[in-house]
């Protein structure tokens, strides 16, 4: 057997090279496009040494904060459709533990992320090295073992041999779509830098394409007879109608069976706006047009979607006491929740095979004409939100007004605070997987970041991003990173003067406006923020507008810019999209303010339309 002594760094950065990807439109690509990298110690001397003899298959992207360049991965990662693993690596310490977010955001999110960092001496001879967190009772624990709670895959590379088993596990976990999330390496710096004789075998390309495992045949069967008895069926589209590339799939099949469609958070951007069997998106950040069918189902088939709290209203927002769920999804463990009838598979095979199963069967024609009708009503109700009115712009008429700057092919991103429930409702998607709305962590700071991995993954169109002031002040340092790549972004910028929607939240359950809005903390606000001129020293175009026409004007210019461009305005704090559903939250079960027993005695109300155990 042919051998090549090698390094363990530098023997994972040749696996790393050597591994191809089929992206969604058939072109073969790097499965691991780029790696985003802060040095230190712990990863600078092996790790960096063997990735600067590698940059022209593997580059190399310089961050400003580990959390941030995890979440560009995390972004790119998501708007290829899972095909493509960005790669991101720290030292030990702070840096490491500054990536366990990220690795938060894409375990929730089931999107592959590798994450390499640098660990203490496996030999523990320098012990206690600089950044190193002792243990009094355990000296092989590191503030790596952190990122057990956040991974799919972990491990700690103690020998340069273990490569050769963990490297493929750790490849096939990311790609897996009933496993895909981050996976995670620790390197002790020693380690890195031993040499093994490594198999040449074990560097040959090879090239994945995510499996589509099909249904089990006595599965699609039940699914079968449940919806042939449905008099009220309805289509949850969730994200893993968009890494199937299922999205014909389930056009097809709402048009053939009469079956209207919503969509979660994650799913949204699974159709168009156009799309007659599409009616709107479901849950706490849904419309009530949505949510209404979902009370009325008899059978709901969830497609690729963990049926988060957002999406059931807390489990709520289903009525119908004998409902059926019809779960369609990789995992077993969500195929299998609230006494679903499981099709573990692929989405796509999956819809493809109750299409057989169903021919000739329709829903009741009564049916699909009321979700005609809340469709209609639906897109006023959108018209009505976006449309300009006096006073300072909403949040709704900045979603209207990107709305109408933006093209079929291009990309729309938020996260937390306020702007995920006004971008899920009032967006027309005009191009499918066109839609990034972090939902699944609601992590603040995602939003630039997020932009700035998705910039890169997706070289064509524009790349809007919507954020507010909170999540802009925790983040906002990838604004340098896309000026020094050259990866335009466009990003608004909405000031509402703190975190407006938990003050929402925080006063429409009884409790006193309190540190949330900047006018409502403990401390004198004398000073604000020229949002502006911070993009600007940054390098970005960047200006200031008072109002919506001012903000469709920046977005042309934004448009016609070379670089990203930073559109800043003032927003109304208190003016939200109404509907949507029940949201459980812990409001407590006594208090002698009125408000809040108030608040507590409506939730409990709504509570006793709970499924519980389902």
């Amino acid at each position: 057997m042919e051998t090549i002594r090698l390094t363990t760094a530098e023997a994972l950065v040749r696996y790393l090279v050597a591994q191809r990807t089929l992206l969604v439109d058939g072109r073969e690509a790097p499965l691991f496009p780029a790696v985003f990298a802060i040095f230190g110690h712990g990863n600078v001397t092996s790790l960096g040494e063997a990735l600067a003899r590698h940059r022209a298959g593997l580059p190399v992207i310089r961050g400003q904060n580990e959390q941030g360049m995890a979440l560009a991965a995390t972004a790119w990662a998501k708007a290829t459709l899972r095909r493509q693993v960005p790669v991101a690596t720290s030292s030990i310490g702070p840096g490491a533990l500054n990536m366990v977010t990220a690795a938060g955001v894409a375990h929730a999110n089931r999107l592959p992320l590798l994450l390499l960092s640098g660990d203490t001496f496996a030999s523990r001879v320098p012990d206690p090295v600089l950044q190193q967190v002792e243990h009094f009772d355990d000296p092989s624990r590191t503030v790596n073992d952190a990122f057990r709670a956040v991974t799919r895959w972990w491990d700690r590379i103690t020998k340069p041999e273990q490569l050769l088993s963990s490297l493929p596990h750790a490849v096939a976990t990311l790609l897996d779509p009933a496993t895909a999330g981050p996976a995670f390496l620790g390197l002790p710096q020693d380690v890195q830098a031993e040499a093994y004789d490594f198999p040449a075998a074990f560097f040959a390309p090879a090239v994945h394409q995510p499996a589509r495992p099909r249904p089990d045949r006595d599965q699609v069967e039940r699914a079968v007879v449940a919806l042939r008895r449905a008099q009220r069926p309805l289509l949850i589209a969730g994200g893993g109608v968009r890494y199937s590339a299922a999205e014909g799939a389930v056009a097809l099949f709402a048009v053939d069976h009469g079956v209207p469609v919503v969509e979660t958070v994650a799913g949204r951007a699974s159709l168009i706006a156009d799309d007659e069997a599409l009616v709107g998106p479901i849950g706490v950040t849904g419309c009530d047009h949505a949510n209404r069918l979902a009370a009325e189902a008899d059978v709901v088939v969830a497609v690729g979607t963990r049926l988060q709290d957002f999406t059931t209203g807390s489990w709520t927002v289903f009525a119908d006491p004998d409902l059926q769920i019809v779960a369609v999804n990789t995992a077993r463990y969500d195929a299998t929740k609230h006494r679903a009838l499981p099709v573990v598979a692929d989405a796509r095979e999956a819809l493809v095979e109750l299409e057989a199963g169903l021919e000739g069967w329709r829903a009741p024609e009564a049916w699909t004409d009321r979700a005609r009708r809340e469709r209609a009503d639906f897109a006023a109700f959108v018209a009505g939100n976006v449309a300009p009115a006096d006073g300072a712009p909403t949040y709704a008429q900045v979603v209207g007004a990107v709305n109408a700057a933006a093209g079929p092919d291009d990309y729309v991103l938020t996260a937390a605070g306020g702007l995920p429930g006004e971008l899920n409702v009032n967006w027309r998607t005009l191009g499918t997987n066109t839609f990034d709305c972090e939902y699944g962590f609601s992590c603040m700071g995602y939003e630039i970041a997020g932009g700035w991995g998705a910039r890169m993954a997706r070289p064509d169109g524009e790349v809007f991003v919507l954020v507010g002031d909170g999540s802009y002040l925790m983040l906002s340092s990838d604004l340098y990173s896309s000026v020094l790549t050259a990866e335009k972004m466009i990003v608004v910028l909405c000031d509402n003067g703190g975190y407006a929607v938990i003050d929402r939240l925080q006063t429409g359950k009884g409790g006193e406006a309190f540190n949330n809005l900047l006018e409502t903390t403990d401390v004198a606000v004398e000073a604000t923020v020229d949002f502006a001129a911070n993009a600007a020293s940054m390098g970005c175009l960047a200006e200031e507008v008072a109002d919506l026409d001012g903000l469709a004007d920046a977005l042309k210019r934004a448009k016609r810019a070379d670089r990203t461009t930073v559109i800043c305005l003032r927003t109304d704090p208190c003016a939200w999209t109404s509907g949507g559903a029940f949201w459980e939250v812990g409001i407590p079960e006594v208090s002698d303010v009125e408000a809040v027993a108030a608040a507590r005695a409506e939730q409990d109300d709504a509570k006793r339309r709970q499924r519980a155990g389902w």
